[in-house]
């Protein structure tokens, strides 16, 4: 299956970008230079990518209704190398049982994602950032 078995990146749909970003960076989180202030925070981990966007524009973003701390407030992901793999990985995750919650399209920060949601309602973004190249683990690289 090309839906690689790593998770690269955790958004969490919060209320206000700016608090959460300061709680994360007391406690000891380093924020990376690929945020935009104000509007999504990224914070380097021991793993994947921790991120903080708002929870109505994760919820456009994946195309769920907003349901306040619920459904569109968190989102895990997997990036891929190429928009080619992005769209392999969904027909895979369908195939599989998934429900397709937006279709792959090109985005304004110059990558490709789409987002299936599991059986129980858990939402996947499927994403390829050119900005973020991956390591041997598969895992996206921060600025």
């Amino acid at each position: 299956m090309p839906v690689p078995p790593v998770v690269s990146l955790v958004t969490l749909g919060v209320a206000d970008v700016a608090a959460s970003s300061s709680f994360y960076e007391a406690l000891g989180f380093r924020r990376s230079s690929a945020s935009v202030p104000g509007e999504v925070s990224f914070f380097h981990t021991a793993g994947g990518i921790l991120a903080v966007w708002g929870r109505a524009e994760l919820a456009a973003d994946s195309g769920v209704a907003e349901a306040g701390a619920g459904a569109g407030s968190v989102s895990l992901a997997v990036n891929v190398g190429s928009r080619a793999a992005v769209d392999a990985a969904l027909a895979d995750a369908l195939a599989a049982g998934a429900r397709i919650t937006r279709t792959a399209v090109a985005t304004e920060w110059g990558g490709y994602n789409g987002y299936f949601a599991d059986p129980d309602g858990h939402l996947w973004e499927v994403a390829h950032n050119p900005h973020w190249p991956l390591d041997d683990a598969g895992l996206p690289q921060l600025p």
